[in-house]
């Protein structure tokens, strides 16, 4: 498959690349066209907030920046690499999957369900893909597993399985285990909605720390006071277009938009 890459994708120079530039990026589903155009650029230590109803095409857009979801139009760079596609001549060609692969390891995501193998432990989940994936040796994979459970508070777990662990415990380990292999940026989709009220400060404690360490984030979130503290950017998408992005105390407090003033005076 060959695309033309677009007008707008001019390629900066590697040291002032965005770590994530979209352009112009749509996504249909059958009929249902669930991002209409796009256009967004995530520098490298930002945490970018996206925030807006459901069906508005935010989980969407995560899922087609590591390419879950092949793209219909448009282009996403990632670390100044574009996913999913070959770029010569003018055009872009699909890259095999081995090499699509290859390229989803910059790239870490932590899902609303926390997907870790049941019949492993935490450590064991953790260092799976570092082993299997990366090659790395299991004395390597293990100490490193080791450092990451415990940046998540989670020390203490590494041989329980995650039947044994609390919802918010399991997201904790889902984070480590994404941090595993190394990404250049972290993706969150809703990572707290599937937890109780009471388990959620402890994973947003964990996305702080990581914010504060300068990784480079892109979350999906209903949580408006995280977004207000933690991001540096909070984009309100709705209908698959962006409606508004900003300063997060101007999008949130203030916003310019009539209908994110209207999302807002419904969810705070």
């Amino acid at each position: 498959m060959t695309a033309t890459i677009p007008q707008s994708a001019p390629v900066a120079p590697v040291g002032e690349r965005p770590m994530v530039d979209a352009v112009d990026v749509h996504k249909r589903f059958g009929n249902l066209e669930v991002l209409k155009g796009i256009t967004m650029s995530v520098e490298r230590g930002q945490v970018v907030c996206l925030l807006g109803p459901s069906g508005s095409g935010k989980s969407t857009f995560l899922r087609c920046i590591n390419h879950l979801e092949q793209i219909d139009a448009g282009m996403i760079r990632v670390a100044g690499e574009t996913v999913g596609y070959r770029e010569r001549n003018g055009k872009l060609y699909e890259l095999r999957e081995r090499e699509v692969a290859a390229q989803r390891r910059k790239v870490g995501m932590v899902f609303q369900r926390f997907n870790l193998f049941p019949h492993m432990t935490a450590l064991e989940n953790v260092i799976e893909a570092p082993t299997q994936v990366a090659g790395r040796s299991k004395a390597d994979a293990r100490a490193q597993g080791l450092r990451l459970l415990a940046q998540v508070g989670l020390a203490e777990k590494a041989d329980t399985y995650p039947a044994q662990l609390s919802g918010g415990q399991q997201q904790r380990v889902a984070i480590a285990r994404a941090l595993a292999m190394e990404p250049e940026v972290m993706l969150f989709d809703e990572p707290t909605s599937a937890l109780d009220p009471e388990l959620v400060g402890d994973v947003l404690d964990v996305m702080r720390g990581l914010a504060e360490s300068g990784m480079t984030m892109i979350v999906v979130t209903h949580e408006i006071g995280f977004a207000r503290e933690v991001g540096d950017v909070a984009v309100f998408m709705d209908g698959g277009v962006v409606v508004e992005a900003g300063d997060p105390a101007q999008v949130l407090v203030d916003p310019r938009e009539e209908r994110t003033r209207a999302f807002l005076s419904k969810v705070l």
